[in-house]
């Protein structure tokens, strides 16, 4: 399976498409919070980790903050906007400098994660669509050239 970055030019706002429902019956509610945790234990270790909550604290709060956006976006309960309001993304990162090389490294991380989701039964189509939507939504974060 392969997963390609798009590339991205600032102040671009594609179209995006949201994850297919069968993205969240595959990977559970408890799956895409495995799937972000260990995502931010990867970010935790890079060359982003400054955009990041330096505390384990507030990484785990940024953690649950994103699992909730995800399982809300993948069709779930609105956790996100019964805990934190209305998602506002472009918004709630404009204090964080996100250029392009940040968002590729984010996504990157993403990558191994998702394969090894593969692996443990969830369909290439499924992932696909999570990662289309991961991949396009983080062009409209990028905030400085």
């Amino acid at each position: 399976m392969e997963l390609q970055i798009t590339e991205a030019m600032f102040g671009a706002k594609p179209p995006v498409t949201k994850p297919i429902p069968e993205f969240l019956i595959e990977v559970g509610e408890e799956g895409i919070r495995e799937l972000v945790n260990l995502h931010y234990a990867l970010i935790k270790t890079s060359e982003i980790a400054h955009l990041f909550p330096i505390t384990d604290e507030g990484l785990a709060q940024a953690s649950k903050n994103a699992s909730d956006f995800f399982i809300q976006i993948c069709g779930g309960r609105p956790y996100f906007n019964e805990n934190r309001g209305a998602p506002r993304m472009i918004g709630r990162h404009a204090p964080f400098r996100i250029d392009s090389k940040a968002r590729k490294v984010w996504l990157s991380l993403y990558i191994p994660i998702l394969v090894e989701l593969e692996k443990e039964g969830v369909t290439e189509k499924s992932i696909k669509s999570f990662w289309n939507y991961l991949d396009i939504f983080s062009i409209w974060m990028i905030n400085t050239k």
